[in-house]
Formats: structure tokens, sequence, C-alpha cells
């Protein structure tokens, strides 16, 4: 269920905040955060040994040889604490369809969800309004139900590995506004796909990935500007090298934008991040403060040359073509499964036809396993995208000790060197290993220093 919610309703991820509750606090907001940031990282035990120009000059001049000595900087234990996190992600996959399945079964068991219908066509008073507070009274109940395994991956996991700055209150009242905001959207997702499921009849799966897709689109262009703030403050970048360097990228490469913005993620997250986001005129460039923090100018340029690479390769709209597909095979999938299963369990759950709004618990289950089955194919989309915008940042930004540097930071919570059959199953991102050999092997070519 929740990956489902996740690709349809909210694809974007959003990080949350948290105000940092230190001495200085008070008197400097910002300085209190990175305080405790920084503390939060240090107790991780995740380290990264320094070197210098000197070093980086004196690396051997094979790829291979220089990936390694890059990979000896990290302290055994922290990659070995690093490579235990990002393999508790395989299991949480796992237990998050299992229990996407089990509460899709129990709402509908004994005819829950039947009578949730039967309540809201009482007080909603039409088609429309009916599953629109279906969907809403879907979500909320979902997640109250999930909430257990939430609390224990968002917030327990991550402040075991360190990852989290948030209190448990400050955390638990981010995701009450995050179900605020799925349930408002899932309400009106609910309520359209319906309406078309009852106009089209039979070939509803085909309108229902117009649907899909318009919905997503719509939400990468307004999540930035309209939601995202909800969680986080931007500020416009300070002058100085950063910004006038993410600039002269950006304005080389003939992206729009006249501003660089800093995002608050110290408050939530020990995590470095970037981002060139928008669609439809909404596009802008954010860096988060722990990458402002945390790492040097090259290393920066690096990170924003890949995130360029996205936008000027026209990542995101080849992904919704590509995803379009998917949604396309899953609708029909769709259709094909619950026209047996509504037969099937007609009696038991008191659901029998296509365009009740009372099958969604089911829908919704057959598309949380396709997803699910299908997660190599969409990471391999996802991979293939992230290699070449790695391949784009090294020309654009020649900074392969940069990039190299940039990688290390995030073997914080990435398994540093995966087999091909782990990457292939669980990894959106090239490994970590194969990203700082891809700099190494460019400096090898180009002759760099």
């Amino acid at each position: 269920m929740n990956k489902w919610l996740t690709v349809a309703v909210l694809s974007l991820g959003l990080t949350l905040a948290h105000a940092a509750d230190t001495d200085g606090a008070q008197s400097n907001p910002a300085l209190a955060q990175a305080q405790k940031a920084d503390a939060i990282a240090k107790a991780s035990g995740f380290k990264i040994r320094p070197v210098d120009d000197a070093w980086r000059a004196a690396l051997p001049r094979d790829a291979t040889l220089a990936t390694q000595a890059y990979l000896d900087r990290l302290p055994a234990e922290a990659v070995k604490k690093s490579d235990a996190y990002f393999e508790g992600g395989y299991w949480l996959q796992l237990a998050d369809l299992i229990v996407g399945l089990a509460i899709a079964a129990l709402m509908l068991s004994g005819r829950r969800a039947a009578r949730v219908r039967d309540w809201a066509a009482r007080v909603g008073r039409g088609p429309l309004r009916r599953d629109a507070l279906f969907g809403g009274v879907y979500v909320v109940a979902a997640w109250v139900l999930a909430l257990p395994l939430t609390i224990y991956a968002g917030f327990i996991r991550e402040q075991n590995y360190g990852m989290s700055t948030q209190t448990f209150p400050a955390w638990f009242g981010e995701q009450l506004l995050m179900l605020g905001i799925n349930a408002l959207i899932f309400a009106l997702v609910a309520a359209v796909l319906y309406a078309v499921i009852r106009r089209v009849g039979p070939r509803w799966w085909i309108w229902g990935t117009v649907l899909g897709i318009g919905f997503m689109a719509l939400l990468i262009a307004l999540t930035p500007v309209y939601i995202a703030p909800l969680f986080n403050t931007s500020k416009p970048l300070d002058d100085g090298p950063v910004k006038a360097a993410v600039l002269q990228m950006a304005h080389a490469n003939g992206v729009p934008v006249d501003n660089v913005y800093e995002v608050d993620a110290s408050r939530q997250t020990t995590r470095v991040s970037a981002n060139v986001s928008g669609l439809f005129g909404t596009a802008a460039v954010r860096l988060n403060d722990n990458l402002l923090r945390h790492t040097s100018l090259p290393e920066i340029r690096a990170v924003m040359g890949h995130e360029l690479g996205h936008y000027v390769m026209n990542h995101i709209p080849k992904l919704l073509i590509a995803l379009t597909l998917i949604l396309l095979s899953g609708f029909y999938v769709a259709q094909w499964a619950m026209q047996g299963l509504l037969a099937r369990f007609a009696a038991s759950t008191g659901v029998s036809r296509i365009d009740d709004v009372a099958n969604l618990p089911m829908l919704v289950a057959v598309f949380t396993l396709f997803f699910t089955l299908l997660t190599p194919i969409q990471n391999t989309l996802i991979r293939t995208n992230e290699i070449e915008a790695d391949r784009f940042s090294l020309n654009l930004a020649r900074e392969p000790h940069g990039f190299a540097e940039a990688q290390l930071h995030l073997i914080e919570y990435r398994k540093s060197n995966p087999s091909d059959l782990e990457e292939f199953l669980f990894f959106d991102h090239p490994a970590p290993r194969k990203r700082i050999y891809d700099a190494m092997r460019w400096r090898e070519a180009m002759g760099t220093p």
C-alpha cells in the first residue's frame, strides 16, 4: 500500500522538518541546527579520513587502484554499519508488502469496506463526494494500521543509525501533516478514477493510465512550490563562489533559473542532497544545508552537475513516458485480476462491481503486488538515468575528485559494493564503488591530476 501511494500520490520524496533544541537555539537557530546535525553525524561513527591535494595528486593513474584508495579512507566498522542499514531496507520492502496486503484483506473482509462505502454514500450524497470521502477515509485507516511499521522504519531505525535529527513529537507531527496531504490527494484521485470507470466501462484501464500520469506530472510541478515548503524553509543562497558556480553551470546548459536556494534539511536529517526540480516553468535549484556545510566547492560542483544533468537530459519527462507504459501494464493487469477477485470474493466482501469504490483496497493491493514485482525494472530505469547524469557531471563540472568525495558521504546510508544481482534487485542508483570508479576512469582517460 505505501509503495503504491508513494508512486501514485507523492512520487517526490518530501523532507520533514524539526527545529533544533540547543543552548544557542534562541539566538541563532541555524547554528543550533548545524551543531545538532554535526553531533549526530559524529555519534554515528561515520568519519571519512581527510586528505589534501597532495594525496589526490599522488593517486595511481589506474582507475581501479585509485578507487580502492578512496574507499580505504572509510573505517571498516562504519562501512559495516552502513551496509547493515541498507540491507535492512530489503526486509522493510518485504514488510511493507506484507502489511499492505494484510491491510487490504482486513478492510475487505467482513464487508468493512462496503459498510464504509454505504456510510460515505449517506454523508456524501452523490457519487463524486461519496468516492472522495471513501478514498480519504481509506488512506487514514491504512495509515493507522501501518503505524507501528512506519514508526519503526521512519523514526526508530533512523535514530538508531544516526540519520535523523528529529524528536519524536516533531517527526510525528509532520507525519500527520503528510497524512492530511495524502488523504486530500487520494480523495481526489479516487473520485476522478471511479468517475472515469463509470463513464468508459471496460476501457477504464486505458483512461486510468492517462489519469495517473496526469496526476503525477501535476504533482512533480506543484510539489516544490506548494507542498515542500510546508515541511522545509528555502531561502536564496547568499552570493559567493557556490552560487556563482551553480548558476554558471546552469546557464551554460540552458537551465532557466535565476537563483539558487538553500533548504534547511538539517532540521530533520544528516544526509546531503540537492535537486533541480519542477516542470512547466517551476524549475528551481535547491541545495540542502548539510551539503553546503559538510562538502567542498568541488564536491558541490560535482553534485550540482549531476542534478543539472537530470534536467538537461529531460530525465523526468522520459521517466514519465516509461512509467506510462508501466502504469498501462499495471492497469491492464488490475482489470484482469479484479474480474477474478471480485467474482471470487463478492459474497464475503459485499463488493462485486469494478465501478464500486469499495473495491479500492483490492485495487491498491493488486498494484502493490504489481509494483513490488516490477521493482527491479523500475530501479534499472532510474539507475540508467543516474549513470547518464553522473557522466554529464564529470564532463560539465570536470571534478572527478569532488565527485568521488561526494560518493564517500553517500556511503553512510548506501551499501558501497553490492553484488551485481543485489544492485539489479534493490538499487535505484549505481553502487558507490562503481560511481567512484567512473570518476577515476574519467580522470585516467582525461589525464587530469
